[in-house]
């Protein structure tokens, strides 16, 4: 049992990302996909670690991207509820919902239209181009395969590869001020939009208080 301490595709508790768990914690995400996309909220990645005995980390966020402590704290109520009802889990473990984060994870194909022009790492499943690690900026996204440009090409690599979507392990975002100045205009946004929602709606409930 838990002990608590997140694009939900639009038909809720499907999956439509291209990067996803096995074994174990694909369970747990088949269990938790309907949960969080009933309560507004998308899974990024599960992973269950063992360090300090048995943890379940789960990233999860908001349709717009966002993900507050509060938002953190209601997504794991509703999963400690349905995992203790499921229970896929044999052993006792802690369970820790976050953010996603400014280096996140790149899951969805919007991900990684997201991601261009960022420096990303990125590692596949099958050699591509020879290999199965690459570093560099994603330049261009299409429906079945990404270019990236090495930032440091090794010798006798090529600068520019192209990788198909389907191939790919593993994908997250490096930490670099472009990241985190983006990041910080996109926050910034979210938040002038939530404060507009806000108040249209304050404004309608007054004009209903009016109307009776």
């Amino acid at each position: 049992m838990s002990t608590a301490t997140a694009d939900i595709s639009p038909v809720m508790g499907t999956d439509d990302r291209i990067i996803r768990e096995s074994g174990t914690e694909a369970r747990v995400a088949q269990i938790a996909l309907p949960a969080l996309g009933a309560n507004g909220f998308r899974l990024v990645r599960i992973r269950l670690l063992g360090q300090n005995g048995l943890t379940l980390q789960v990233m999860a966020e908001r349709l717009d991207g966002s993900m507050t402590i509060e938002d953190c704290e209601e997504a794991s109520r509703v999963l400690s509820a349905v995992l203790d009802v499921e229970d896929p889990i044999d052993k006792a473990y802690n369970l820790e919902v976050s953010s996603p984060g400014i280096d996140r994870p790149l899951v969805r194909h919007a991900d990684f239209a997201a991601a261009v022009g960022h420096l990303v790492k990125l590692e596949t499943s099958v050699l591509v181009a020879g290999r199965k690690r690459f570093r560099g900026k994603i330049t261009e996204v299409g429906e079945t395969e990404l270019t990236i440009e090495a930032d440091k090409a090794a010798y006798g690599e090529e600068p520019t590869a192209k990788v198909p979507l389907d191939t790919l392990a593993d994908a997250r975002l490096v930490l670099t001020d472009d990241l985190v100045r983006d990041a910080l205009r996109k926050d910034k946004k979210l938040r002038e939009e939530r404060k507009r929602r806000k108040k249209g709606g304050e404004a309608e409930d007054a004009q209903d208080d009016n109307e009776e």
